[in-house]
């Protein structure tokens, strides 16, 4: 450190006074701090109750206003309004500048914008764009705030510096405080207050115009409670009533979720609306957290797909064999998909801050628009009868223009033409100027037409404006009906939901003391329980299962579903067991019963509709088709087209998701796969050429799964089996034989199978229909208990002959039938077996 040098020290002068003045440094901080603290309340945290704006904000909206940025005209560079502020108004950084107007412009931050942003502005998770690539202009919304300031409807208070003028409050044409809401930071106080719907809160601000009297209930009734820019849903009204009362309280937000069947085998929580000022990304984030930290369990996988076209959509995906509601409830819990917003209506009313409740604000509001619109009026009144006065002075001029143009030309200067014609013609100074400065043009006659229909117009006006001054209720109609106005302008419906009562916080309570705790107080256990199912096969290829085991009657007429559609193959099993899916090339695949589609039976109904295409769960090769579903536990009987059967032993491997069940023989195809555990079981087959064999399960002794099978009926050389049966000793099964004829010419047959001999196996059977003129082959076969109905391979349902055929006879013509119902599926499912031709059988 370089050190003074003497001559230095020398050269002060030798009469400096030493003026040290003491202090008590606590009553110089209390001061100072105090002058900060009002600086920081009154010129930048809290917003003013009657514009709703903090002085930043006031002053961007003020200078774009005066830049001319209207919503019709062009965007400009968002740095130049910055500039413009900072440097005539707001006496702050640019990036404080920037911010708010970012604010202004967010769509999810404010319920109604009131700048038209251009660029990117940001979002929940992200920043804005800096302010020299971003562009803005007033939003519609705005110029209904700033309206009328020329009207000296406010007062102007000079700017930092006394350079300039600016407004102290904005007309506000809309109480916008509590449409957009706000939030502040100030010293010892702060400010948080909710968006609402403009329509709701103009219909409030209405009512209390008409009815200043009128109670909080009544008001709540219009203004029921906030209306987020996000939407989703408030849950308990209660702390939004206390806010409404005192200006405190506190309620909880939820997001808009659907629990939706995201893939074939998993559901999901699909996400469409988050909470106020949540984005997704937070979510995200803190479910990672819960899965990580063992808090949240269920959960697979976190997919954001939000796009501009389709909006918010974050998928939650859950783990098979988890309850959906039970995880969300957890969410809703551990993560931001449940949020609290607390309300702290601190404004500015006349300078102090205070904390207003509903009422409190609207009547702030009230008085501030019905003075705007008084002083407007008094303006307006104001300049009409100072056009009046001008007009009358002219009018009185035009009568004898020629004397008034003889004055003014005989007249040395404009003092001596201003006083002749103040003489001759009883006007005043203000008149005579007027006239004076007048262009000939506007002396002829069609101009004294347009100045007459001018006075009388203003003469109604006058009165009209005389009338609103002079009636308190004729001023406050005025502002109710333009408040009416703004409401049709830009209001727009509600988006946040209201719900007195909480349906998910004691599901929430629960889960968060434990799945047992849970289970027995809501019936909402995190893990699904292995209950008794069915899954679940259509003819139209549709694949799912059941909660629990519904009635059988309901699987006689299900509910919703697709024309003709029936079940075809019906399994018994468990939530969380595992079925095999039989392949016409031979293959098994193992399916997890969890991952299917529940068919929606809440009503005790399977809704076929509500599943999916087994072919999105069971991926199959060209031309290979799904044959049926069986249990894995079971001795199954296979039957393929070229007449090979087979009895397989359940013998699967455990490490895999598929293998073969059968060696095929080149060009054949499994054409069905039933359950058949017992040797005492018969085994039936029909082939096309209406040939039928049955004999003893006991003469196929079950095999492997690589076996090939057994000769099972002897074909001839264009006669394919079409199906299979496996009936119970003495059960009174019948066999359904249905030809290809076209239209009325087809012919159907039910026959007792009791009348049909056993014979040996890998014999040629015996005839079970005889075909009539037109007819070659059978369309359809069928072994089984009480079917009702069958249809045409065009699914057109025919009804069945109610009496029963000889078994070597030819069947009676088909009746085309109005509606179609599946056979007795009651005593079939106690069999565990179906038809094997199900996209034929109705």
């Amino acid at each position: 450190m370089a050190r003074r040098s003497k001559s230095a020290v020398e050269d002060y002068p030798v009469d400096i006074v030493e003026n040290i003045v003491d202090i008590d440094v606590s009553a110089e901080m209390e001061s100072s701090f105090l002058e900060y603290s009002y600086s920081v309340i009154y010129s930048r945290a809290l917003p003013d109750a009657r514009d709703g704006l903090k002085p930043v904000q006031r002053r961007i909206l003020y200078m774009m206003q005066q830049m001319g940025l209207r919503p019709d005209k062009g965007h400009v560079k968002s740095a130049r309004v910055t500039g413009e502020v900072m440097g005539k108004l707001h006496p702050h950084g640019d990036a404080a500048i920037y911010d708010a107007m970012v604010r202004l412009a967010q769509s999810f931050a404010m319920r109604l914008p009131l700048v038209d942003g251009h660029g990117n502005f940001g979002s929940l998770d992200d920043g804005p764009a800096a302010a020299r690539y971003t562009e803005a202009r007033m939003a519609p919304a705005a110029m209904a705030l700033t309206a009328d300031l020329d009207e000296d409807v406010v007062d102007f208070v000079p700017n930092y510096d006394n350079q300039f003028m600016q407004p102290g409050v904005l007309p506000a044409a809309f109480p916008n405080l509590l449409v957009n809401g706000t939030t502040g930071i100030a010293v010892g106080m702060a400010t948080n207050m909710a968006p609402h719907n403009l329509r709701e809160v103009i219909a409030g601000t209405r009512h209390l115009i008409a009815h200043p009297d009128a109670t909080l209930k009544e008001v709540m009734k219009f203004i029921p409670g906030p209306d987020l820019p996000s939407g989703g849903t408030i849950v308990g009204l209660s702390g939004i009533k206390d806010a409404y009362e005192s200006g405190r309280g506190t309620f909880k937000t939820r997001a808009k979720v659907s629990i939706e069947q995201v893939t074939p085998r998993k559901q999901g929580i699909v996400v469409t609306e988050l909470p106020y000022m949540v984005g997704p990304e937070k979510v995200i984030e803190k479910i990672k957290d819960g899965v990580n930290a063992k808090k949240l369990t269920g959960i697979s996988d976190v997919v954001d797909l939000t796009d501009r076209k389709h909006g918010l959509r974050l998928v939650i995906e859950i783990k098979n064999g988890f309850n959906p509601q039970a995880v969300l409830a957890s969410l809703y819990k551990h993560t931001p998909l449940e949020d609290s917003f607390g309300i702290n209506n601190v404004a500015l009313v006349n300078g102090q801050p205070q904390t207003l409740g509903l009422l409190d604000l609207l009547r702030v509001y009230i008085d501030h628009r019905l003075s705007v619109v008084r002083c407007r009026t008094e303006f307006r009144l104001g300049k009409h009868k100072d056009r009046l006065h001008l007009v009358d002075g002219l009018l009185i001029a035009i009568v004898d223009i020629d004397e008034v143009i003889e004055i003014i030309r005989s007249s040395d200067e404009t003092a001596q033409a201003r006083e002749k014609l103040m003489a001759v013609f009883d006007l005043t100074e203000v008149q005579a100027n007027y006239i004076l400065e007048l262009r000939l043009r506007q002396l002829t006659k069609y101009s004294r037409i347009e100045l007459e229909a001018e006075r009388d117009k203003l003469r109604q006006e006058i009165a009209e404006l005389e009338r609103i001054l002079g009636s308190d209720s004729a001023l406050r109609e005025l502002v109710s009906d333009e408040l009416a106005e703004v409401a049709e302008k830009y209001g727009n419906d509600r988006r946040t939901v209201l719900k007195t009562k909480d349906d998910m916080q004691s599901a929430i309570e629960a889960v968060s003391n434990g799945a047992s705790k849970a289970k027995k107080s809501l019936g909402l256990a995190l893990e699904i329980a292995d209950e008794p199912c069915w899954v679940l096969l259509t003819a139209s290829g549709i694949l799912g299962r059941t909660v629990g085991k519904p009635m059988r009657e309901a699987l006689v007429d299900p509910g919703k579903r697709i024309k003709h559609d029936v079940f075809t193959s019906i399994v018994p099993t468990t939530a969380r067991g595992e079925i095999g899916a039989v392949t016409s090339t031979g293959r098994m695949v193992r399916l997890s019963v969890m991952d299917l589609v529940v068919f929606d039976d809440s009503s005790g109904t399977p809704v076929l509709t509500t599943g999916v295409k087994a072919t999105e769960v069971v991926a199959l090769a060209k031309g290979e088709k799904l044959v049926g579903l069986v249990p894995l536990n079971e001795v199954l009987a296979l039957a393929t087209a070229n007449g090979v059967i087979k009895r397989v032993n359940p013998e699967y491997p455990l490490n895999q998701t598929e293998w073969d069940v059968i060696k095929l023989k080149p060009k054949d195809t499994v054409i069905a796969a039933t359950v058949c555990s017992s040797d005492n079981n018969a085994l039936t087959l029909v082939t096309q050429e209406a040939k039928l064999l049955t004999f003893d399960a006991a003469k196929v002794r079950p095999q492997g799964r690589a076996g090939g099978g057994i000769a099972g009926i002897k074909l001839g050389s264009q006669d394919a089996v079409i199906a299979l049966g496996v009936t119970a000793p003495g059960s009174a099964a019948e066999v359904v034989t249905v030809t290809n004829g076209q239209d009325g010419m087809a012919s159907a047959k039910v026959t007792p199978l009791a009348e049909y001999p056993q014979k040996g196996r890998a014999t040629g059977g015996v005839r079970a229909h005889r075909f009539l003129t037109g007819e070659s082959k059978l369309a359809l076969a069928w072994v089984g208990i009480g079917p009702a109905k069958a249809g045409t391979p065009g699914g057109v349902a025919r009804s069945l002959p109610t009496e029963h055929g000889s078994r070597d006879g030819s069947g009676v013509p088909l009746t085309q039938a109005i509606g179609a119902v599946g056979p007795n599926y009651a005593a079939i499912t106690e069999q565990a077996k179906m038809a094997s031709d199900g996209e034929k059988l109705f």
